[in-house]
């Protein structure tokens, strides 16, 4: 087992790649960035692809939150900045490989408030009155130094929020046109998917309600997010032949009025920034690149999280420095997907050599699945379960089955790329509140366990219900190693239950049609008087 200690960590800080200065953060997950869903980076899979195992692809996602109802203007990637998917090939720390996405607004018709104004087909159809397309570049770096910038990709359509059934009646559809080759081979995508990550986000109310009474509900059920999805050949990452091993982080940059980008969010592995990195230092770490994160490796060595758990629960705190977290973390595990001479940083590191699964395990390398998390991460992956295991010791004998209660996402993934799920539509919203959450949000009834893809949460809890399952009695389904990237009061105020019943709501809408008929035929009267409304 490598041995790194947190002063080991701050030996090995060198000289930095140094950005400039940032002003945000990823999920909500620190001060800044929770104020610009645009920039926040929500989650990062890289994973081999499973239908073309040589090739690898990487999933990034950003807005979280995003209710499939919320018009007039849904949601949009922003256009002043830089949607960024880093590569370390060498195990140095740096972005030897930068995947780079560059986005603009298109609007047909600025008179009206509609984001279409009849059925959209195509993502060409003229009744998409807003559109948004984007830039895609490779830049190429060696030993942290601008090598290259190449435009692979220009004015390519993303896929539009799913307004609803009536706007959209054929959104696969959409999908698939937004999927598009890449030269040299591979794949990409812009646009809305549905939120892939499955968990119970009750842990900040004092860890699942201080008792085990607020676990088992999927917290991110019917949210949506906006992706942006790549998939390459492995070999065109990679250093060499010898070396299969890369790290993966993404990063969002904002223009500023000089013309300079400053970077505002980063994410590698899951949960780091929500509950190993303190709030001090939040903003701090989005502001930064892996090459220093020697600046944090005490936060691994020596976590706040099973402390807290401790206090709460009464489990025993492994005990400090954590190296075993050093390996999952920062450096990557020997065997497995540790790169030779590995500068410790946080990142998802893949060993792109390792074949796809055919039967994945959501546990992943705990249970035996080495093509899973740690090693990269698939969107299967139950990585809140995976990492309050290791934090309360898996590694170093202290077994444990430690949860959330929530196994799988609530939508089936696809097959094919980009993989994850179509998103939520807008109609969904108002069909999961005329059933009062007896049927989740586009139809379907979630497959309970949730081992495999498309697996749905223990219980089959609609967002925002907060019901425990069976599962609660799980010592684990508490302190779920922080599992994320949102604001569990923001969550718990778009709950479908507290939505107004459907006659009330019926109701309200008749009126409000009625007054919007009473005021036009009052324009025409005074219209006819030569008035106007100012």
């Amino acid at each position: 087992m490598l041995m790194v200690t947190g002063a080991v960590l701050a030996a090995t800080a060198v000289a930095s790649l140094a950005p400039t200065q940032a002003v945000a953060s990823s999920h909500r997950e620190a001060p800044l960035i929770s104020g610009q869903p645009q920039y926040d980076n929500t989650d990062l899979y890289a994973f081999v692809s499973p239908d073309r195992p040589d090739t690898t692809t990487l999933i990034a996602n950003w807005i979280p939150f995003e209710d499939p109802a919320g018009g007039p203007n849904f949601y949009k990637f922003a256009t002043d900045a830089r949607y960024d998917v880093n590569i370390d090939t060498d195990g140095e720390g740096g972005a030897d490989l930068t995947y780079r996405w560059t986005f603009k607004d298109r609007v047909r018709n600025g008179n009206t408030f509609l984001y279409n104004t009849g059925p959209v087909t195509s993502l060409d159809d003229t009744d998409l009155n807003f559109r948004q397309t984007y830039d895609l570049q490779l830049v190429r770096r060696k030993g942290g130094v601008f090598q290259s910038s190449t435009t692979l990709l220009t004015n390519v359509p993303v896929a539009p929020s799913n307004v609803g059934r009536a706007s959209m009646p054929d959104y696969a559809t959409l999908r698939n046109q937004a999927v598009r080759s890449v030269p040299g081979g591979g794949k990409v995508f812009a646009g809305q998917a549905d939120d892939p990550f499955f968990l119970d986000l009750r842990v900040f109310d004092l860890l699942y309600g201080g008792n085990l009474s607020e676990v088992g509900d999927d917290t991110l059920r019917g949210y949506n997010v906006n992706t942006v999805a790549i998939q390459v050949p492995s070999k065109l990452l990679r250093s060499n032949d010898k070396q299969p091993i890369v790290g993966v982080w993404t990063t969002t940059s904002r223009g500023s009025a000089l013309s300079d980008f400053r970077q505002v969010s980063r994410l590698g592995m899951p949960l780091v920034n929500e509950v190993v990195i303190p709030r001090k230092d939040k903003d701090k770490f989005n502001a930064s690149v892996p090459w220093k994160d020697a600046q944090f490796g005490r936060y691994v060595t020596n976590p706040e999280l099973p402390r807290l758990i401790q206090s709460v629960y009464g489990i025993p705190a492994p005990a400090e420095p954590r190296n075993d977290l050093v390996q999952v973390f920062l450096t990557g595990v020997p065997g497995l997907n540790q790169p030779p001479k590995v500068r410790p940083a946080e990142m998802l590191r893949l060993n792109t050599s390792i074949a796809p699964s055919a039967s994945p395990k959501r546990l992943g390398v705990l249970d035996g699945d080495t093509a899973g998390f740690p090693n990269g991460r698939r969107l299967t992956d139950d990585v809140v379960d995976i990492s309050l295991q290791v934090v309360e010791g898996e590694l170093l004998g202290k077994k444990n089955d430690l949860g959330d209660a929530v196994d799988g996402n609530d939508t089936p993934f696809g097959s094919a790329f980009p993989y994850v799920a179509l998103p939520h539509s807008g109609s969904d919203v108002q069909s999961a509140a005329a059933s009062k959450g007896s049927t989740p949000p586009g139809g379907a009834t979630p497959p309970q366990g949730g081992t495999t893809q498309g697996a749905g949460q223990q219980g089959g809890a609609t967002r925002g219900n907060g019901t425990a399952t069976a599962g609660a009695g799980r010592q684990g389904s508490t302190a779920r190693d922080g599992a994320t990237q949102l604001n569990a009061d923001n969550a718990a105020s778009r709950a479908s239950s507290d939505r107004l019943p459907l006659p009330v709501a019926a109701a309200i809408a008749a009126a409000m049609v009625a007054t919007a008929a009473g005021g036009i035929l009052l324009g025409r009267r005074l219209g006819r008087r030569g008035s106007s409304f100012a």
